[in-house]
């Protein structure tokens, strides 16, 4: 049998599909493992590349001497030769990951990886808090408690039906429950803010992302923890791209057709880039006109220019790609200084 040079994984739940390929490209194995027996088939193995989809377990493949690499599944879908099952998957994988020009997710170290647990608990209790108000709106709405979409005029709302003994007591029981749920996810939402707020001071990166308008300590340790190697971006734009904020485009015959944003990449930190842009927007606005940073005109021109939702799609680039130079150049951030 020939060496097996290059080697796609395709994981599911319990089972592993394995395709490996020599050096010519030709199959040479093709099967599937259970999970906890895929590390124990590369141990007696010479060292490979191995493509994966985003997994844990390549940090383990990289200890073992392999060479693993993260493929986006957006990536694999071009190279499937056929109808989609695991095998055809695990084939797309071996022949995606020996293409010279594509570009790979970073392996996190574990560091990293812990780091981002913190945030996403964090996104979690803040999904399950909007829900628990949204809940107890509806619950009192039953009754004829109507009150406002903000959090603070529910939780107003709660506490005084409390108090209403013209209300039924199952109704209030169950109010009072969900109070004291809502009180446990604000207690453990704020750990987290203590927790992140402690790495973004330890990590230098973090400290020097945060000094940029709208980009606090929150989006800063999101960065620190997501981007393992600037460097592999070419430059501040091919970086906004990753995060899915540049248009989508379609072009033919020398004629450029771009439309919405492709919202591609990491949707959580897209997500904070564009809740800051809301506070840089307001920051620059609210700044006298003298006073105003080179960024703070360019992003009050731009908001006269295209209007609010867009404006915030473009400072949420503008500082992706200020993010990347700060990343890439390890130096501090001119305050006066925008990126052209």
């Amino acid at each position: 049998m020939n060496e097996i040079t290059t080697v796609g994984l395709d994981l599911a739940k319990r089972v592993v599909s394995l395709c490996g390929e020599d050096g010519s490209g030709r199959v040479v194995v093709q099967r599937t493992l259970r999970r906890e027996a895929v590390l124990g088939w590369f141990v007696p193995r010479p060292p490979c590349l191995v493509g994966v989809e985003a997994c844990a377990s390549a940090r383990e493949l990289t200890a073992l001497g392999h060479t693993a690499r993260i493929i986006a599944p957006e990536f694999v879908r071009p190279f499937r030769m056929s109808g989609k099952n695991d095998a055809n998957d695990a084939a797309a994988i071996c022949a995606a990951v020996r293409q010279p020009h594509l570009r790979f997710v970073s392996v996190k170290s574990a560091e990293q990886q812990a780091q981002l647990v913190v945030h996403r608990l964090r996104q979690g209790w803040q999904e399950e808090r909007t829900a628990g108000l949204n809940r107890l709106r509806g619950l009192l709405a039953e009754f004829g408690r109507i009150y406002a979409n903000s959090a603070a005029a529910v939780l107003a709302g709660a506490r005084a039906a409390l108090a209403d003994e013209t209300l039924p007591p199952a109704l209030r029981h169950g109010v009072a429950r969900q109070l004291e749920h809502l009180r446990e996810l604000d207690d453990h939402l704020a750990e987290c803010d203590r927790e992140i707020a402690q790495q973004a001071r330890d990590d230098p990166r973090a400290l020097r992302v945060a000094r940029l308008s709208g980009v606090g300590a929150l989006t800063a340790s999101a960065v620190a923890a997501t981007v393992v190697d600037p460097s592999q971006f070419r430059c501040g734009r091919q970086f906004a791209a990753w995060l899915g904020l540049t248009p989508r485009q379609y072009s033919t015959g020398g004629k450029t057709r771009l439309g919405r944003i492709t919202r591609r990449g990491d949707t959580y930190l897209r997500a904070l880039l564009v809740q800051g842009a809301r506070s840089a927007l307001q920051a620059a606005l609210r700044a006298a006109a003298p006073r105003r940073t080179r960024l703070a005109v360019w992003i009050a021109a731009t908001y006269e220019r295209i209007g609010y939702h867009k404006t915030l799609v473009a400072i949420a680039n503008k500082h992706a790609r200020l993010i990347w130079v700060l990343l890439t150049r390890d130096e501090p951030l001119r305050a006066h200084a925008a990126v052209n």
